[in-house]
């Protein structure tokens, strides 16, 4: 099944989509201002937003706000306001620092996100195409790999700073669903010893204050060997160790970069797939339309389109 065909009757014709970036929010206190591209289809109004967080790949530009355009540019073109900010922890910033969250800078990439549901007003007057457009009553986190533990924790995920003891909830109201792709699991014996040792923030991650309605996507084969000892299951964790209401979507035979949702043709992925990738951009567009229109059709749709035929794509299990 091509990427033209699969769940056609699900998605809603493309639009043009306007994208400007650097949209930049001046920052006092942070290293550097706050950079976010905004991506959004050229017409419509009462448009929903998703706040897209970066993961950590290899490459030089992807972790920015110059990655994810599969993603960014298929959610736009179908009625989604995209918000992609630059975190600390980007390669393309090449931060020095003695921050004690440095290199990942785990609870500054959250607070990015709250800095942008505090400033649309801003936003929109950087893009005036955009003023009068937005929804901010309906606002989705989506992230990637360590986007997604970013997501995790606005859902409302906690962990305890390993800096000075306390326990962190970055849990965010204004943020009422989530997408969580290649997300990292729990903490203690999960981990490998390097992360444990380099990464001890991971070590304490909770699920079970996880309570935002949220769509955790998995790779069937995304074993994660630098950073898990348990495999592939345990980027389901977010899922399986948070209460409902959560969906899980295993893909099958995908791997860390879900077919190749990082950005178009990129050295990094190790299972590209455009047809995989069609299947992340669609259910993930569906999930989220029907999470903020209650009633709509498009996800029970999506979800039908991916089980149907003798070779689907992948498996979706909800509580």
């Amino acid at each position: 099944m091509s990427e033209s065909t699969y769940a056609a009757d699900t998605v809603n014709a493309p639009t043009p989509v306007l994208s400007v970036s650097p949209v930049v929010l001046p920052t006092p206190g942070r290293a550097v201002d706050l950079q976010v591209r905004v991506s959004a289809p050229v017409t419509g109004s009462e448009l929903p937003i998703i706040l897209l967080s970066h993961g950590q790949g290899y490459s030089n530009h992807l972790s920015s706000l110059n990655g994810y355009a599969p993603l960014a540019n298929f959610w736009a073109a179908h009625g989604f306001v995209v918000i992609q900010p630059t975190h600390l922890s980007s390669r393309t910033l090449n931060l020095n620092s003695d921050d004690p969250e440095a290199p990942m800078y785990y609870r500054s990439r959250a607070e990015d996100m709250k800095r942008i549901l505090d400033r649309f007003d801003e936003i929109e007057a950087a893009v005036p195409q955009l003023l009068g457009r937005l929804d901010q009553s309906k606002v989705a986190v989506a992230g990637h790999s360590m986007g997604g533990h970013t997501a995790s924790l606005l859902l409302g995920a906690r962990f305890t700073d390993p800096h000075d003891g306390t326990e962190l909830t970055l849990a965010e109201p204004r943020i009422t669903a989530g997408v969580l792709l290649a997300a990292p699991g729990r903490g203690g014996d999960a981990l490998t010893e390097s992360v444990a040792q380099n990464f001890p923030f991971f070590s304490t991650t909770d699920f079970s204050t996880m309570t935002t309605p949220a769509l955790v996507v998995a790779g069937e084969k995304d074993t994660s060997d630098h950073l898990t000892v348990r495999g592939a299951d345990w980027h389901a964790d977010p899922y399986l160790l948070s209460p409902g209401p959560k969906t899980l979507l295993t893909l099958f035979d995908a791997e860390h970069g879900l077919g190749g949702i990082s950005g178009y043709d990129v050295a990094e992925t190790t299972d590209e797939n455009p047809e995989r990738v069609a299947a992340v951009q669609r259910l993930t567009w569906a999930y989220l339309r029907t999470e903020f229109y209650p009633g709509d059709s498009a996800w029970q749709a999506a979800r039908d389109e991916l089980t149907a035929g003798s070779n689907p794509l992948g498996r979706v299990e909800s509580k």
